[in-house]
């Protein structure tokens, strides 16, 4: 309980008064103590002193930098060299470096245990080699690092059997506070000491991934060759000398390991040796990698030569987050199986070697049942596993062989953790280097020595190892395959192998499935982005003459958009994918119909050009237009309510195609256009447009009663006129027969001068010409579709 303080002039509570005599009796118990058992205490005056000496310990730190060689043999000399650093404030006198040696450790947990106390001054650091196998200093001044070297014949370690044998080295000296000599600095590092043949060698499989992130995007340019672009040109940086795969490249060649690659590396790099472009923002520039790209392939292509190439599906997806995440949206399994059978020609193709693609790999080897069956699902019948995830409970002695049967002939091939996980973290700096190297080393010989039977091991290490860590994963399997305690062996071998029958086979459920893996994972809206980017792919690859343009790119972008290297990414990876499919939109946008203003039809039929426009490189087909009346009553398209057409546009043009209407009735229809696929999808926007029907006005009824009566008169004053004729005719005949002469005389008075004939002509030339019924404003032209030559402005 806490008070606050009394005001003034304010007496305590009674309360307050009892917790404050509490108080100063509990605080004055210790002094009592003290006085009481004051000769005793004279016995232990020496503990504030110690304790004291213990705050100075570990002020030097001690790198051990290098051990060589790593895995020592009858007859050589043990080098160790290191940097000894003064992290405390006062300067070092009289120090030296020595050796110690520990026992033999006989378990793999020993191992464990010594690496996580590796500097602990506290603890046992062994015998000391030998006084002259030292390195000495004058002084070490505060904050200043020396180096140091200590080279040591083997027999003088005096080791015994094969084993493992921790090997501390420390530092010793004094400080003017404290002038006596104590250790101040350790590290401990370990020494494989197998100097015979083992009886059973170890069958070892070293998994070597040759994988990196998404670097392509789905775009290409327009012309016959495509040229590919790309997000960045950091996968340059990857394959030129010094680069990340460039260091894989250049240490794999040399060691037995079975390579675990990418497709979708192969196919980047592959694309990198011809034109490819680079996008930044609005800014597109040219790649000028070809070289570095090419003489990479040409290495690998040889390194693989004679060696096992596994091919992982395509992009490398992430099986986990497929199983936890993609599984409930329609159509994400059958990206896998594209993934998966596009690897092997890829690989093939660029390589010149067959690989295997009945491997499965989920990240870090953890498993449980809905991964190991999608998994499977593409085709793969064994799933690489790791021990931390597949852990043993059956009791036995030892670390077992790596094939085990998990059911429906799916056999789960399990990575030692240890082993795979030697090479985490950052090894830039030698120290850390090497005692990565070493540990690896101490682990395998352990677990060789656990029984003498022969077994067979994976060492499965993370996806996209660093520089530095390939560089050590490369020191130690070189050690490994030199020494006397491993063989390599191929991982379908491995797989192959005949399994422990104490061996787990159980696969752990999903609530053993680590949580720090799960929140990493590509989450739903993912693979519904990817669902919907394919979903709007079929729809436009149907109208396409050359779908292989468009249906490739895409179709590996899309699997790129699953890939495991966006665990983490979350950002990116969505700006990845809305990429792609606003890239695809722009595309599919490039076929669209022409926006039409308001129609009018003053004619009692009459025909509507549609034009469809094609801005895209190749020419497009199986496209149907539909012409569709919201009110037939009132206007009809062909007769009835809609009417379509089949459309075909050749690259970079348009086409217009007519359809013919009829009015019904006067007034304002609205009438839509749309395009579909011939197998009824619409394909792009659909374009609505007025038609205002003016054929049956008041007005126009007039117009068409005037000309129908003037039509009327002027036949009837043609009968009376041809009648009148025809009476003045027999007329002029009869005459004639009574009096030849006069009959010659009117003859001649009315060929051509009489005033009759000119009111004829004239009257004939005069009388009105009637237009056709129903003329329409709209000229008649061919309802058939236009050609495809006009080109389109752009």
């Amino acid at each position: 309980m806490a008070e606050a303080a009394d005001f003034p002039g304010m007496t305590p509570s009674p309360a307050r008064r009892w917790l404050r005599r509490t108080g100063a009796l509990l605080a004055g118990a210790p002094l009592l103590a003290g006085l009481l058992q004051l000769p005793v205490s004279s016995a232990h005056a020496a503990e504030p002193t110690v304790a004291k000496e213990a705050s100075d310990a570990g002020t030097v730190t001690v790198a051990v930098d290098s051990l060589s060689p790593s895995v020592p043999t009858e007859g050589d000399t043990l080098t160790v060299s290191g940097t000894v650093t003064n992290k405390g404030k006062q300067t070092v006198t009289n120090a030296h470096v020595d050796l110690r040696l520990g026992s033999a450790l006989t378990t793999r947990s020993a191992i464990d245990s010594t690496a996580t106390r590796s500097d602990d001054i506290s603890s046992p650091t062994g015998s000391v080699v030998g006084d002259k196998y030292v390195a000495e200093f004058t002084k070490l001044t505060p904050g200043v690092s020396e180096q140091f070297s200590i080279s040591v014949p083997v027999e003088e370690l005096d080791l015994g059997d094969g084993g493992v044998y921790p090997l501390g080295v420390a530092l010793s000296g004094e400080t003017s506070a404290k002038p006596w000599e104590r250790v101040l600095g350790v590290q401990r590092t370990f020494l494989p000491w197998q100097p015979d043949e083992a009886d059973a060698r170890t069958r070892t499989t070293v998994l070597w991934p040759l994988i990196s992130d998404v670097h392509m995007t789905a775009e290409t340019a327009s012309n016959e060759q495509q040229t590919p672009v790309f997000l960045n040109d950091d996968l340059a940086a990857e394959i030129s000398p010094g680069g990340r795969l460039d260091q894989l490249l250049s240490l794999g060649k040399s060691l037995d390991v079975t390579w675990v690659i990418d497709p979708a590396l192969l196919a980047s790099v592959d694309a990198m040796t011809e034109r490819y472009d680079i996008v930044d923002g609005d800014t597109t520039t040219a790649g000028e990698h070809q070289a570095v790209a090419g003489q990479w392939l040409a290495e690998l292509q040889q390194a693989v030569q004679g060696k096992q190439v596994v091919a992982l599906p395509y992009a490398d997806p992430d099986l986990a987050s497929l199983a936890h995440s993609g599984t409930s949206v329609t159509g994400s399994l059958n990206q896998l199986k594209a993934a998966t059978d596009v690897a092997a020609s890829t690989v093939e193709t660029v390589l010149h070697v067959t690989p295997s693609t009945d491997f499965a790999w989920p990240v870090e080897g953890a498993v449980d049942p809905s991964i190991v069956k999608v998994a499977t699902s593409a085709g793969a019948d064994k799933v690489i596993a790791r021990s931390d995830s597949l852990t043993e409970k059956g009791g036995l002695s030892y670390t077992p062989s790596a094939a085990r049967p998990i059911g429906g002939g799916t056999t789960a091939v399990v990575a030692d953790s240890r082993l795979s996980e030697a090479f985490q973290g950052d090894l830039t700096k030698a120290s850390a280097s090497t005692r990565a190297v070493q540990e690896f080393l101490a682990q395998s010989l352990s677990l060789n020595l656990q029984t003498a039977k022969q077994r067979s091991i994976v060492v499965a290490p993370q996806r996209m190892p660093t520089a530095g860590q390939a560089q050590a994963m490369a020191e130690a399997v070189s050690a490994l395959q030199g020494g006397t305690w491993s063989q390599a062996q191929q991982l379908t071998a491995t797989a192959a192998a005949k399994p422990d029958p104490g061996a787990t086979t159980k696969v752990p459920y999903r609530s053993a499935y680590p949580s720090s893996l799960a929140k990493r994972e590509l989450p739903r809206s993912a693979f519904v982005d990817i669902a919907t980017t394919q979903d709007r792919l079929d729809n436009f690859k149907v109208v396409l003459t050359d779908a292989s343009r468009v249906v490739t790119p895409f179709g590996r972008a899309i699997n790129r958009e699953m890939s495991t290297s966006w665990r983490g990414r979350t950002t990116a990876a969505s700006s990845f994918r809305q990429g792609v499919q606003t890239y695809l939109t722009t595309l599919t946008e490039q076929v669209k119909l022409i926006q039409k203003s308001e129609l009018k039809l003053s004619g009692r039929s009459a025909t509507i050009p549609v034009t469809v426009q094609n801005n895209l490189v190749q020419g497009v087909d199986h496209l149907v237009l539909r012409l569709t009346s919201t009110n037939p009553t009132r206007l009809e398209i062909d007769g009835k309510a809609y009417a379509e057409q089949g459309i075909e546009v050749s690259g970079g043009h348009s086409t217009t195609v007519k359809f013919t209407t009829s009015a019904k009735a006067n007034g304002q229809a609205a009438v839509i256009a749309q395009l579909y696929t011939e197998d009824g999808r619409a394909y792009g926007a659909p374009v609505t447009f007025d038609v205002k029907v003016t054929e049956f006005t008041a007005t126009v009824m007039l117009v068409i009663g005037g000309g129908f009566l003037l039509l009327v008169l002027a036949g009837f004053r043609m009968y009376t006129q041809r009648k009148r004729a025809a009476a003045r005719e027999a007329e002029d005949n009869a005459t004639a027969e009574t009096d030849p002469a006069s009959e010659t005389s009117e003859s001649t008075q009315d060929s051509g001068n009489g005033p009759d004939a000119e009111s004829d002509a004239r009257s004939g030339a005069d009388d009105p010409v009637q237009p056709s019924d129903g003329t329409p404003d709209t000229a008649a032209e061919s309802t058939g579709p236009s050609g495809t030559g006009e080109r389109v402005d752009r």
